[in-house]
């Protein structure tokens, strides 16, 4: 767990259900997401228990709260992939640049084995382009039709992080 300025980062609990589903059944959070967004709350139900299930195996795996409510989610995966949604609400007040800002060293503290970082955004997600950049990633590569969600193919732009970028606790 992790407070900031404005921000909770704590890992998810089962009750954290409604508000989870909340985000990802919205259609503007999910634009740019690797899925479509979720039609029942079965589908962000399995998607809680596999967030607990990576926060107790790989980690951290977090949900960001802000004022008690729950706005978004931050974790890692797939050795070692980073990603974050927040819902739309709450866009557009740096709030994605503080959650990364407090994820990061709180990542690599926790494997000494990482040694990058990475992250694969759309590149017309220009507001995620940004959090990376100001938390010091670097642009490494582009690949085209990377995901297809009801059949509408998008890109991906690459990032990574070198621990040595990353202030460490």
């Amino acid at each position: 767990m992790v407070r900031t300025a404005r921000l909770l980062l704590r890992p998810p609990v089962p009750e954290d259900l409604d508000r989870l589903h909340a985000i990802y059944s919205d259609t503007a959070a999910m634009r740019h997401w690797s899925c479509a967004p979720h039609t029942t709350l079965d589908q962000t139900a399995g998607l809680l228990e596999d967030l607990i299930a990576n926060e107790r195996d790989l980690g951290p795996e977090w949900v960001i709260e802000r004022e008690g409510a729950l706005i978004g989610r931050i974790g890692l995966w797939q050795r070692w992939e980073f990603g974050y949604i927040l819902h739309p609400d709450h866009w557009g007040q740096g709030l994605a640049t503080e959650a990364v800002r407090a994820f990061l060293p709180q990542a690599f503290a926790r494997h000494p084995e990482m040694e990058t970082l990475t992250a694969d955004i759309d590149p017309v997600n220009i507001g995620s382009a940004r959090v990376l950049e100001k938390a010091g990633f670097a642009v490494t590569g582009h690949a085209t039709d990377t995901y297809c969600i009801d059949g509408v193919w998008s890109d991906s732009t690459y990032y990574a992080l070198p621990r040595s970028a990353c202030s460490l606790p």
